[in-house]
This record gives structure tokens, C-alpha cells and sequence, in this order.
């Protein structure tokens, strides 16, 4: 097993291109070049209910968000369909990227080993990074917990 990153504030986010849910390419770095900062937030799977609540926290708190030239982009390891009735049933107005493989939460430190009911299994620790227009880190979350956790996310930014 290789030795988990852990990223940290200021340091800067790693590269990367990636599929959204409708096929087509997300470039952090063209991202960033539009001048806003990126919310890039893992969780593990659709419709689950602490997914599901944390996904509503920031299609509720979008506005606020967007309106201080932040994007937000989810990110876990199920397929596009799942995505796009995620998307649907939920309302969501951001993307959703596909990351079956788990190469981007390897990139980022947030696929690692779990424990339940006694078994050991690789899956996706629940963790956000806002990327700076300047491609820092200006905030990392590693296993957040869903409640209140968009609030934290905006107050660690500075944004009412």
C-alpha cells in the first residue's frame, strides 16, 4: 500500500483533468484561469444519505458561494448515470466528476483504507479542498463530517 498524502493549506493543488457526468473535460488550471477559486469535495457514493445531505448543503448555499467567485465540483467514484440521476433528483447546479478509477482521490490523498464491522476496504475518505485562483490551497477538510459542514468550508474562506 502506498503512503497516504495529505495535502495542506497553502501548499499548492495538484493538476489535474477529469470527465463531469456529461462527458466532457474538467482542467483545474482552466478552471482557475477564470479568475474564481474551486470547491472540490469528496464524498462516497450518490444518493446515500450523508452524501445526499452534503450534496443539498451546497446546491442550498450555491448563491453564496458563487456570488464570492467560487465553483463547486463534487467528486466520487460512481459511474456518470449514477451522477446524472444524482444531479436530477437533487437539483444540483454543479458538476459532479466521474472518478471510477480513483486516480483523482489518489491525487488529492482521500482514497484510503477503511474499516467496518471488522473488514478492512479501500473507499473514499469524505474530504474538501478550495483551491485559490492562484492554485493554492486555501482550505483542507480530511474526513469531515457532513452537518455544518458547508458553513465551515465558507467560514474558513471568509465568506458570510
Amino acid at each position: 500500500m502506498t503512503e497516504d498524502i495529505t495535502l495542506a493549506v497553502g501548499e499548492i493543488a495538484p493538476e489535474f483533468e477529469a470527465f463531469l457526468t456529461d462527458g466532457s473535460k474538467f482542467v483545474l488550471s482552466e478552471a482557475l484561469s477564470s479568475g474564481k477559486g474551486v470547491i472540490l469535495y469528496f464524498y462516497p457514493r450518490d444518493n446515500t444519505p450523508g452524501c445526499t445531505t452534503q450534496a443539498c448543503d451546497f446546491r442550498d448555499n450555491f448563491g453564496r458561494i458563487s456570488d464570492n467567485s467560487w465553483i463547486v465540483v463534487g467528486v466520487s467514484t460512481d459511474s456518470a448515470k449514477s451522477h446524472q440521476n444524482f444531479i436530477s433528483k437533487h437539483e444540483l447546479p454543479f458538476d459532479l466528476i466521474v472518478d471510477e478509477e480513483a486516480e483523482l482521490h489518489s491525487l488529492y490523498g482521500t482514497w484510503r483504507e477503511k474499516s467496518m464491522y471488522g473488514k478492512t476496504y479501500m473507499g473514499t475518505l469524505r474530504s474538501t479542498f478550495a483551491i485559490s485562483p492562484d492554485g493554492t490551497l486555501a482550505w483542507v477538510g480530511y474526513k469531515v463530517k457532513t452537518k455544518g459542514h458547508v458553513d465551515q468550508v465558507l467560514q474558513g474562506l471568509g465568506i458570510e
